[in-house]
């Protein structure tokens, strides 16, 4: 059976600044209180910039990484709860954008987890010889459904894309090894963003949700903690190998102490944790991409690593792959 590999990445954030030291002449807090709970230093706020728009430059790097043109893809998979409308979707305006005029497109919603849901559901397509290059995106602009007054969600996230290009794999080296999604629904109320509420000649509510990321912040963290951890031990089992196989592993970019706790609790190094969120923030679906192809145009990663990407978010919803890099 063929499988899939990555053979591109890009990426992209505002070029606007939200330090801490920023957020503290808004709201009631302090450099100190946000580094020292989260590790989150700064922050890219969008400007002006829509979610279709930093996914379309995300896909455009991804492209060129991969050595090919808008018109060899089959398919564009965009990971976003923050789309630009609830139609047409972002990928399609990506798709039109690219001029990928071959490519079926559409959005997936998944919270944190969707770029590793949306890189599962295209292995599922290549794997299958339905398509032969899946344009992967995770895009948000989280800075329009923040609350800035509210010190416990608006000091979190930042907006921003990753990308990936998803092939079928021409060697027996490189691609994809295990992969695992898990929700559990029971927990849905942890982390929320409510949509817009019904109203129509037969429904008049007395009161309207206001469409801002809630979060009751220690269930989240515990869920966070325990699923990454849980995801690694499954994969490793599923591959058949042990954590010092393992070159790197990519989370989701939440919180500092999320990542502390999962490396403890798996009696895994934390050198092993790629960390970038002190100058990101939370980006949801793009956080893990954003990561990727810092490390792939760093130079970090090489041919034969072996890494784990392992992703947390609303729903609740968690996932994992683990990869050979070619």
């Amino acid at each position: 059976m063929q499988h899939a590999r990555i053979i591109g990445t890009g990426s992209y954030v505002p070029d606007n600044i939200m330090t801490n030291d920023d957020l503290a002449e808004i709201v009631d807090t302090s450099d100190e209180w946000i580094s020292s709970r989260t590790g989150i230093k700064e922050r890219r706020i969008s400007k002006g910039e829509s979610t279709s728009e930093m996914a379309y430059y995300a896909a455009l790097k991804a492209i060129e990484n991969a050595n090919i043109s808008a018109m060899d893809l089959d398919l564009i998979i965009c990971a976003t709860i923050t789309p630009d409308s609830f139609m047409p979707s972002v990928a399609c305006m990506v798709q039109e954008r690219l001029g990928a005029k071959k490519a079926a497109a559409f959005d997936l919603s998944a919270a944190c987890t969707g770029m590793i849901y949306a890189m599962v559901t295209s292995a599922m397509f290549i794997e299958n010889g339905v398509y032969q290059k899946i344009l992967v995106i995770g895009a948000e602009t989280l800075s329009k459904v923040l609350n800035w007054n509210d010190r416990s969600t608006c000091v979190l996230f930042g907006d921003g894309a990753g990308a990936v290009v998803m092939s079928v794999s021409q060697s027996s080296r490189g691609g994809m090894i295990a992969h695992h999604l898990f929700s559990d629904g029971e927990k849905q109320s942890y982390l929320t963003l409510p949509s817009i509420t019904l109203k129509n000649p037969y429904v008049q509510p007395e009161t309207t949700d206001v469409p801002y990321i809630l979060m009751k912040g220690q269930e989240v963290f515990k869920y966070a903690v325990r699923s990454i951890a849980d995801n690694i031990k499954l994969l490793l089992s599923k591959a058949k190998m042990e954590k010092e196989d393992i070159q790197y592993i990519i989370t989701h970019q939440a919180n500092f102490r999320i990542i502390e706790h999962a490396a403890k609790i798996s009696d895994i190094s934390l050198d092993k944790f790629y960390v970038n969120l002190e100058r990101y923030g939370n980006t949801s679906a793009a956080s893990i991409g954003i990561a990727l192809d810092e490390m792939n145009r760093k130079e970090i990663i090489s041919a034969g690593d072996k890494i784990i990407l392992v992703g947390f978010g609303g729903g609740m919803t968690s996932g994992a792959i683990l990869m050979e890099w070619a």
